[in-house]
């Protein structure tokens, strides 16, 4: 995998994702858009990478799409065109949610716009004491409904305060994300504690963390019953495995497992 509208390297099992225009805080492109769409679904058959890292370049994280790169050509396409547009970008998301890895986000400095929803489709997010996460899709002349943020975002801080950032478009502080539970923790520098819980993750029982990645997707559009239902199916299936097994082999050996990922 040789992107070559943001780097890409690989430490251990954990892959590396890097926006790398510190000089303009990371902006997306029409180009960068669509790679970064067609390289998470490409992680499907990428067994060897068992969590993902996504991290801005300088200091930011994403500034969300480049003004003169997209916002200006938006402004002069046809109806047809902006829709391929639009569908494109929630492409992005729906290839991270249905990615089988777990993805976690390293945020520092600006985290606006698109670059906002990066984070929020991502599994884990960490934030450093600078970050501003703001969805600022508002402040351009357009609804929060953007790439999932009315459906997601709702899920992640409740309704009333997804709200207000939508509606707003203002920047939520890093100690605001933590309260809310947007972010999974806080550090300085953030990038170890990103890499930490991704390595952490990557030792894990592989199949049965693409499992929960799934059915935590799934069951938003289930009702309790029926999820209980798909999550006995899954178990099941989880328990032929032979991770299972070491699991319970280590246990009985007072040993830690070693997970290998089927």
């Amino acid at each position: 995998m040789n992107p070559k509208h943001f780097l890409w390297h690989v430490e251990g099992k954990v892959g590396v994702i890097t926006l790398n225009r510190p000089d303009r805080k990371n902006p997306l492109t029409f180009d960068s858009y669509a790679e970064l769409r067609e390289h998470f679904r490409a992680m499907t058959h990428a067994p060897a990478i068992r969590a993902i890292v996504i991290k801005g370049e300088g200091g930011n994280f994403c500034s969300g799409g480049d003004v003169h790169e997209i916002i200006g050509p938006l402004t002069k396409m046809t109806m047809p065109q902006l829709l391929d547009f639009t569908r494109m970008t929630g492409d992005v998301v729906k290839a991270m949610r249905h990615c089988p890895q777990p993805i976690i986000a390293s945020i520092d400095g600006v985290c606006a716009g698109a670059g906002a929803i990066l984070a929020m489709a991502s599994d884990l997010r960490y934030a450093a004491p600078s970050a501003k996460t703001a969805f600022l899709f508002v402040r351009v002349g357009l609804a929060g409904c953007d790439m999932g943020a009315c459906a997601m975002l709702p899920r992640i801080i409740g309704q009333g305060r997804a709200a207000e950032l939508l509606y707003t478009g203002r920047s939520m502080s890093a100690e605001e994300g933590k309260a809310w539970g947007f972010f999974n923790g806080i550090a300085d520098p953030v990038l170890p504690a990103a890499m930490d819980a991704a390595k952490a993750l990557a030792e894990g029982p592989t199949a049965a963390h693409a499992m929960t990645k799934k059915m935590l997707h799934q069951e938003w559009n289930a009702g309790v019953d029926e999820a209980i239902e798909m999550e006995a199916q899954a178990q099941a299936i989880l328990m032929q495995n032979k991770d299972f097994r070491r699991a319970y082999e280590a246990f009985v050996a007072k040993q830690k497992p070693k997970f290998e990922g089927d």
